[in-house]
């Protein structure tokens, strides 16, 4: 929400045409997709099993130096592989019209402590759909920080620095709790709730999964090599962890990003929801090396504009994406990793500070107008 609308020079009809184009880029790659894309997604697969198997042999001698840095570097980058460029799409439906059922939504399960059918939950059918709505879109600002100016000030966001680095650290936690909606079901009348209570017993379930793989078996099996294999294993879940932070973080939260009260999308039409993907997401400008490792999210724009379509298309569609912005004249943020990184963190200290609250009309609040 800002005090000036970057889209109030826009009309009606000027944002269902903006749809009806987006629309037409949508369906073009879905008529194209073809075995040049489902070869892709099989290869990708291929290379992280074999460089995660590759990186746990390797892990076997940890006990030397050379063999714990190789082996957890190798691990790390498998486990951001598993979890941007496959995990995170596949459970988004990009591949499901292969009808691989070894590459499918419905049966996919990631290396990460969140169920997958809770993930898809929180993420496609809410993130996804509230965008950047404040109060109902739990990845902004993970439920957990203040992310604009007109929400109320407490004292106790002067803490939300820690707080977003604590959950940088232990991030696949931090999106198992805001799948649970851990927050609001701690009340003792919905922790006793049978499906939250289901729920919670899932995600237990799963970090025993992970606990149990990552933390004792595979340490055991490097027998002397315990203690450096457990450490290898933290490492490497550590790096994964704050690689997507960060890269979630940049794709949501730097200055020129929009937000957007719960009223403003009452009644929104398709092409005003196009809008509100537009505006309430930025990208990471860098190398085919860096969109991939990003698992092509650095291209957030065009992944909340067609977040089902496959993510190694989005190279192409961004061309489109960006030649639209400019037709309509929208600003289309984008930058290199460290700026928007830095971008994202200053918001994170400045939201953190009271401010003088600034009121300004209704027709400046909404973003996006009916």
């Amino acid at each position: 929400m800002t005090a000036i609308d970057p889209t109030a020079h826009l009309t009606a009809e000027q944002i269902e045409e903006l749809g009806r184009e987006l629309d037409a880029i949508r369906d073009e790659v879905i008529a194209s997709r073809g075995e040049k894309d489902a070869a892709y997604i099989r290869k990708v697969i291929s290379a992280q099993r074999k460089l995660e198997l590759a990186s746990r042999g390797i892990l076997l001698f940890s006990l030397f130096p050379p063999a714990w840095i190789i082996g957890t570097a190798g691990l790390s980058v498998a486990k951001i592989m598993d979890n941007m460029e496959i995990g995170h799409n596949v459970l988004h439906g990009q591949w499901d019209w292969m009808r691989d059922p070894k590459i499918h939504s419905t049966t996919w399960e990631w290396d990460h402590v969140s169920p997958a059918d809770q993930w898809k939950h929180s993420h496609n059918e809410l993130h996804h759909t509230y965008t950047n709505v404040i109060g109902k879109d739990n990845d902004l600002g993970y439920g957990i920080m203040r992310v604009d100016e007109d929400q109320k000030w407490h004292p106790i966001y002067l803490a939300q620095p820690l707080w977003n680095f604590i959950n940088a650290c232990f991030f696949e936690y931090g999106i198992a709790a805001y799948d649970l909606e851990l927050g609001k079901n701690l009340h003792k009348r919905r922790r006793n709730n049978p499906e939250f209570r289901a729920r919670a017993r899932a995600v237990g379930r799963k970090i025993r999964k992970q606990v149990l793989k990552d933390y004792v078996i595979h340490p055991l099996l490097s027998g002397p090599s315990f203690l450096t294999t457990l450490a290898a294993t933290f490492t490497a879940n550590l790096v994964r962890n704050l690689w997507s932070h960060s890269v979630i973080m940049c794709g949501h939260f730097p200055e020129g990003v929009q937000t957007f009260e719960r009223r403003s999308i009452k009644g929104e039409t398709r092409g005003q929801w196009y809008l509100r993907q537009m505006m309430g997401s930025a990208n990471i400008s860098g190398s085919k090396a860096m969109h991939f490792m990003s698992g092509n999210l650095s291209h957030q724009i065009e992944h909340h504009l067609f977040p089902d379509l496959p993510s190694n298309r989005y190279a192409e569609v961004a061309v489109k994406v960006r030649a639209l912005f400019d037709k309509y004249e929208l600003e289309y943020v984008t930058g290199p990793l460290p700026k928007q990184v830095f971008s994202a963190w200053r918001k994170v200290f400045r939201l953190s500070l009271p401010n003088k609250k600034v009121k300004t009309p209704d027709r400046e609040r909404e973003l996006i107008a009916a």
